[in-house]
């Protein structure tokens, strides 16, 4: 938005001041001067305070720049840029004294707040190369940064464009031919037209390309020359009106169809009445745009002199101290600008007219001793921000390079010369400004620049806010003069700024940032610069943990919380993957015990193997956590885990173990490197003793956790294959009785609900939601018909009262129930012709069923009786397929609100 203003009113610049040559000679001989010196690198253009600043040669010290050359130079220079000597009449003709001290007071509170920001992160560590972008990048993580830096990096880009064809424009308001003649007069020597503008315009690129091929150092120097002329320029304003005495002008407009307006604007020196008619608004027809002016456009136009403040910060790699010049540089730059902000609207106020302000864009070389003092100071200020521009997408690409965040495109941009001065960068940028150049015409893109400068904006201090919210140990800057409230206020502000602005630029930019935030995380680029994302969620998390207190827990809100004991994930995929289906957004925890005792290591072996886990985690993409322990026996390592897993009110309820049997394990990395061990060969003896498996089952009862015993889960179908929903849908089958006790048959005991919950659950699974899920109902023929529908109709109620939709399923079996000899106890063997029965009926009403939930047996209390224990539970699931056997100690069920 600052390089439109150049381009959009640099034809009035001093077409009134072209009246001879000798007027003109100055700024001919100045700029032969300036470009002569500034090439010569044996030629330094400061003659001291440069070199004094360098603790050696360019060679073994590429940071060479202190805090005035390197921070407060191009901060003032890009600050000041056209605006200060194009439109700065402009805004007080339009808003008056009291609009546009609020408009300068507004926009300064506004960056002030992001300097705040600045400020605190610079001071926080090293800064390396790259300003913002770095800042962002190492706050924010790299999808983040890297979106802001690109987009800050093509608004430099066009900026520099747009100054480029500023500077050019200016040039040819007094040194172009007419276009109507084809006679040179005086000092209209250049010819005019679009392709020499491209022409023009690339020679001065050019220039700039040289001076930030030899180095920032040679900028700096060129940057003070710059800024002594601006500064000469400024105080000749100053003192014009204390020897300059009032004056009439008359000034032609020339509107559509040839229509000329014609006006007698003055100049009157101090004058009490002239500022007192110009202390208030008079919002009036804009005379190049012929838009009507209103605070909203005004206040657009001032803003665009304040998006220089990066300037200094993008130096950061080019600064011996960039920590300490960074916000002190910025803070007196922005203060030294906003000073001459006030000083020229008091003096614009008090010594021109309205008419005079509003109707000439270079009221401040109409009113000057020596005109052509104005005019140098435009072609400096162009001419700087030009080079500020280049220098500082050069640096912000360099940095973007190293980072490899956008891989090889911008692998080239990366090499340095031998004093560290990224020269592939500059190509880059002087390549791509030069596509800008042949646009011609350059409002549009310059329209964006400021939206895209406002972003940056925001993203510092979103960076800045996250960081102090996050309240990590390693923030601590030095700059103390800052808080979340400037943070979260400069947000506001400037999303605010950029819709009012412009409202579709700005909608467009913020499209264009979730795209590369998009690209950038699909992309995933590795970084070791810590993520910000993680310490919020860290302190928000213990926060609520803190408030989540397990005294308050009540059966409604229920959910599954389980850890599932992990021996080897080679062959544990499939039910790892299976049971995070059944934590219906509860805790899932991933456990293993390596066994051994650290008194005998020398190092904590568990550590290690931590990312291996997590890197499995993210492989299945399970929501799950992982908690490791070393013990000398499996027993003692889940007893451990059952106490100490979770936090708060986050601590597992379920435990969930495979079944114990003499499979062969199928191993599911055959073809992936993974960094856990082979699996168990079939002829090798098991780790786990019978009577180890069933006493950690015991000791879970003890604690109060339910148990789940998973067998045959790696028969179950990848989850990718999802499930039928054809006519031939899968079904989850449900056995809510203990089958190896008849006698003792309840579906309403804990363990039964617990069951149905279980199943319930799966139900509710995305990949499971059209499975139809079948309740299997036992009862004797004995009965008869209104026995079992009174059974049926019993155990449907229930259901209804429970929310569970399901098809409820009657089965008789009499002759199974009158093999068993009677009630079962510790003590009384089951037959096994009982069990293959039972095993039989299972598979007789559930071989097509996707997966069986089964009621499981209370274990023995005695050691002596693992092994029968186990062998019954293996002959009752047999051959069945992927099955769940579940024992409940909680209740988990509620039928009232």
């Amino acid at each position: 938005m600052t390089s439109v203003l150049s381009y959009f009113g640099l034809y009035v610049l001093t077409r009134k001041q072209a009246n001879g040559f000798l007027s003109q000679v100055p700024v001919f001989f100045f700029f032969f001067f300036f470009f002569q010196t500034m090439a010569n690198e044996h030629s330094p253009l400061l003659v001291h305070g440069v070199y004094s600043m360098m603790e050696g040669s360019p060679k073994s010290n590429p940071r060479k720049l202190n805090t005035f050359f390197g921070v407060m130079v191009p901060t003032i220079l890009s600050m000041f840029s056209i605006v200060l000597f194009l439109r700065t009449g402009f805004v007080v003709g339009h808003a008056g004294l009291l609009h546009g001290f609020l408009m300068l007071f507004v926009a300064y509170f506004i960056i002030s707040l992001t300097i705040l920001s600045i400020c605190a992160i610079s001071t926080n560590g090293a800064v390396e190369g790259g300003g913002a972008y770095f800042m962002i990048s190492r706050s924010l993580g790299p999808e983040f940064g890297g979106s802001i830096g690109l987009m800050f990096y093509l608004a430099k880009v066009c900026a520099c464009g747009v100054y480029v064809l500023g500077l050019v424009e200016a040039i040819l308001d007094i040194f172009g031919k007419d276009p109507g003649s084809a006679v040179s007069h005086g000092v209209r020597v250049l010819p005019q037209g679009y392709w020499y503008t491209v022409l023009y315009s690339s020679l001065v690129l050019l220039l700039c390309m040289v001076v930030c091929l030899v180095g920032a150092h040679i900028y700096a120097k060129a940057s003070f020359i710059i800024l002594l002329v601006v500064t000469v320029s400024l105080i000749s304003i100053i003192i014009s009106p204390l020897i300059l005495s009032p004056q009439h002008f008359n000034i032609t407009h020339t509107y559509g169809n040839n229509h000329t307006v014609t006006v007698n604007p003055s100049y009157t020196g101090f004058n009490s009445t002239t500022l007192k008619n110009n202390l208030g608004p008079q919002y009036s027809l804009d005379y190049s745009t012929n838009t009507m002016m209103s605070f909203a456009t005004v206040f657009a136009v001032m803003f665009t002199s304040c998006t220089g403040i990066m300037a200094g910060a993008n130096m950061s790699g080019e600064l011996k101290n960039p920590s300490e010049s960074i916000p002190k540089g910025t803070i007196m730059a922005v203060s030294y600008t906003f000073t001459v902000y006030v000083l020229l609207f008091l003096l614009l106020g008090s010594t021109c007219d309205r008419l005079l302000l509003i109707n000439d864009y270079a009221v401040f070389q109409r009113v000057n001793v020596w005109p052509p003092f104005v005019t140098i100071g435009v072609y400096c200020a162009s001419l700087s921000a030009a080079m500020c521009s280049m220098i500082g997408a050069s640096r912000i690409l360099h940095a973007l390079a190293l980072d490899q965040l956008f891989g090889l495109p911008l692998a080239p941009a990366t090499v340095t010369s031998s004093s560290g001065n990224p020269w592939v960068s500059v190509l880059y940028t002087w390549a791509l400004v030069q596509c800008t150049l042949f646009a011609g015409q350059l409002n549009v893109i310059a329209g964006i620049v400021t939206v895209f400068y406002l972003l940056a904006y925001a993203a510092v201090d979103l960076a800045c806010l996250a960081l102090e919210w996050a309240s990590a140990p390693n923030f601590r800057p030095t700059f103390q003069f800052f808080s979340w409230h400037t943070c979260l206020l400069g947000i506001i502000s400037c999303v605010v700024m950029m819709f009012v602005i412009n409202p579709v630029y700005s909608s467009a930019s913020i499209v264009l940032l979730l795209l590369l935030l998009l690209f950038l995380h699909y992309r995933s680029p590795t970084s070791s610069w810590g993520y910000i994302s993680q310490a919020l969620i860290f302190h928000q998390v213990r926060k609520y943990l803190l408030m989540l207190d397990s005294r308050k827990d009540h059966v409604k809100f229920w959910r599954p919380q389980v850890l599932l004991m992990v021996a080897n994930p080679r062959s544990s995929c499939q039910l790892i993957c299976f049971v995070n289906q059944l934590k219906k957004g509860g805790l899932f925890v991933l456990g293993h015990v390596q066994i051994g005792d650290l008194d005998l290591l020398p190092a904590d072996p568990v550590q290690s193997q931590y990312n291996f886990w997590l890197s499995l985690v993210d492989k299945l993409g399970v929501k799950a956590f992982v908690d490791l322990t070393l013990s000398p026996s499996v027993r003692q390592g889940t007893q451990h885990l059952l106490r100490i897993t979770g936090l708060g009110g986050m601590k597992p309820n379920t435990l969930v173990l495979g079944f114990y049997d003499n499979c062969y394990p199928e191993d599911y990395f055959l073809q992936d490197p993974a960094n856990f061990p082979p699996v168990r060969h079939a002829e090798s003896p098991r780790a786990l003793h019978p009577e180890e498996y069933v006493s950690i089952i015991q000791d879970a009862i003890k604690m109060g956790k339910n148990v789940c015993l998973g067998r045959y889960f790696f028969q179950l179908p990848p989850e990718t294959k999802g499930i039928r929903g054809n006519d031939n849908v899968d079904t989850i089958d449900v056995w809510p009785t203990n089958l190896l006790s008849p006698g003792s048959a309840s579906y309403a005991d804990v363990s039964s609900l617990f069951l149905l919950q279980m199943a319930c659950v799966l139900n509710m699974a995305n990949r499971w939601r059209r499975a139809r899920l079948r309740i299997f109902v036992c009862v004797e023929s004995e009965l008869g018909d209104q026995g079992w529908l009174a059974k049926e109709e019993q155990f449907r109620e229930l259901l209804g009262k429970l929310r569970i939709r399901a098809a409820i399923k009657i089965v008789a079996w009499d002759n199974v129930a009158r093999m068993c000899r009677g009630p079962n106890s510790e003590s009384q063997k089951l037959t096994e012709d009982f069990l293959c029965a039972v095993n039989a009926l299972l598979r007789e009403h559930s071989s097509t069923a996707a997966v069986r939930f089964l009621y499981l047996p209370h274990p023995p209390s005695s050691s002596q009786l693992s092994q029968q224990y186990l062998t019954q539970l293996d002959t009752l699931t047999r051959d069945l397929g992927p099955t769940l056997l579940i024992h409940g100690v909680t209740p988990v069920t509620c039928t009232e609100l």
